[in-house]
């Protein structure tokens, strides 16, 4: 399952003290009870959480799992340009490079988006003998997908942290969409740390 960076109105009850609160929002009268017992008010007042878990539960029985999967996927549809950071040496790409190559066409083609490719890598082009090569295994399959024409930004030997350069195009660009590949960030070639802090759109994290 791919995982999404995105800021979506999913209401999440995580502490034990939730759960329990939960359990009366069926009837109106769960809330109302602690001002009328003074013994109950006073354990209100100990569980300062009680009153924020009477209105999350309410929400959480509001809104149905339907509802909630409609507005993600509705949400891809403003998706108009895609962003794919290509972090490896790998000339032929590695496994989740063209992963995430072949889910960005996917994406752009169905909804009519703009790609845009990044390469990244600390070394200068001089320093890297297989990257015209790596350039045509990324024209090739995102041929493959349906896309002969995309937008193509180098990025090499300026020092700066892969994440940091994929924050700054995706701003610069005023970008809906990064897709990345997991291999990325377990070969710490992506700091998962930064993703939130220097991307400033959604981050679709694609899994091995």
């Amino acid at each position: 399952m791919a995982l999404v960076h995105y800021s979506l109105a999913i209401p999440v009850v995580t502490s034990k003290q939730a759960k329990t609160s939960i359990l009366p929002v069926s009837t109106s009268s769960s809330c109302v009870a602690s001002r009328s017992s003074p013994s109950i008010r006073s354990k209100a007042r100990k569980l300062s959480i009680l009153p924020r878990s009477c209105r999350i539960g309410y929400k959480a029985k509001a809104k149905s799992p339907e509802s909630e999967v409609n507005l993600a996927a509705d949400a891809f549809t403003s998706f108009k340009h895609l962003l794919l950071p290509i972090t490896d040496r790998n000339q032929y790409l590695s496994e989740g490079t063209r992963q995430a190559a072949a889910t960005t066409a996917a994406l752009a083609k169905k909804y009519g988006a703009d790609i845009t490719v990044v390469v990244i890598d600390e070394q200068l082009k001089e320093s890297l003998p297989q990257h015209e090569t790596q350039l045509s295994s990324i024209r090739w399959h995102l041929s493959e997908g349906g896309f002969q024409e995309f937008r193509l930004l180098e990025k090499l030997g300026e020092g700066n942290k892969p994440t940091a350069i994929i924050g700054e195009v995706a701003d610069d660009l005023n970008l809906d969409l990064v897709v990345i590949s997991m291999e990325a960030i377990h070969s710490k070639h992506v700091d998962a740390n930064l993703l939130a802090e220097f991307i400033p759109c959604p981050v679709l994290l694609l899994p091995l």
